[in-house]
């Protein structure tokens, strides 16, 4: 790296939380769906885009993957809310890390593509305040990997493309970061932290 980072964005999804296929995949048995049915129907690029770019709320995105199940009205609907209670986890190393990062002096955002459910979801899982700020896509208008999301997320965390570290799970994203400016990182696991580490100065042994 020619620019030594001052800042950090990290990605929600993959990276600070993960999710556990237990839950999904015991909705999905409980209704005679196919496996990742719900997921899939919800990623779905008709529906998944505008959710994430705020053009529909959080409620009506599950409302249209709901209509899209082979399944009546009714049962379509329990499915759905089923499927959305469990929301995920903290990674508990991931948020250790974003602890250290803070604690020696740099600024980490929350840079991901959400909806209007994201601020109730960081309070569920004791996440906010954990950030100094949060980039949510749905606020914005505008998601990841659009060069306008990554001008806007440096500008909210105060620093230039060149001196954010950015980490995200999606190649497509990063590639995406890495086009705007940043020193992007493809999250693949915890293993990857001693490296992120001394990206950010960190005491190796933090």
């Amino acid at each position: 790296m020619r620019d030594r980072a001052q800042a950090l964005l990290i990605d929600l999804d993959g990276v600070l939380r993960r999710w556990d296929p237990a839950p999904m995949i015991a909705v999905e048995v409980k209704y005679g769906l196919t496996p990742a049915a719900l997921l899939e129907t919800s990623m779905s690029w008709d529906l998944y885009q505008p959710a994430m770019a705020g053009e529909i709320t959080h409620a009506e995105w599950m409302h249209l993957v709901a209509q899209r199940l082979p399944l009546g009205e009714e049962e379509a609907a329990a499915a759905v809310a089923e499927w959305q209670e469990y929301r995920g986890e903290p990674d508990p190393e991931v948020l250790a890390f974003v602890r250290e990062v803070r604690a020696g002096g740099r600024k980490v955002g929350l840079a991901t593509n959400a909806t209007d459910l994201l601020p109730a979801d960081l309070d569920l899982l004791g996440l906010t305040g954990e950030v100094d700020l949060v980039i949510n896509s749905w606020d914005l208008k505008i998601h990841k990997p659009a060069p306008d999301y990554f001008a806007r997320a440096c500008e909210a965390i105060g620093a230039l493309p060149k001196h954010v570290l950015f980490v995200d799970d999606d190649d497509r994203v990063v590639r995406g970061a890495r086009s705007a400016g940043l020193s992007a990182y493809r999250w693949a696991g915890p293993e990857h932290l001693p490296y992120l580490r001394k990206v950010l100065d960190l005491p190796s042994g933090a």
